[in-house]
């Protein structure tokens, strides 16, 4: 079972990089979030598949794909 990152804790592992940044990337796709009660958390899996592509973001085929 993956472990579950705060926003703040991903945008420190990936860097410190800003937590608005994880929020962006978020909403454009980037990563996936995991809810738990009110709180966005994402799973250390996601993070791995960042670092993997480099930041990039998906292509419009992957995007099609995750929301179908």
């Amino acid at each position: 079972m993956d472990t579950l990152l705060s926003v703040n804790e991903a945008a420190r592992r990936l860097g410190g990089i800003s937590k608005w940044t994880i929020h962006a990337w978020l909403s454009q796709g980037r990563l996936q979030r995991t809810k738990v009660g009110g709180r966005t958390m994402i799973r250390e899996s996601e993070l791995e598949k960042v670092i993997q592509d480099g930041g990039k973001s998906p292509s419009r085929h992957d995007q099609t794909k995750v929301r179908q």
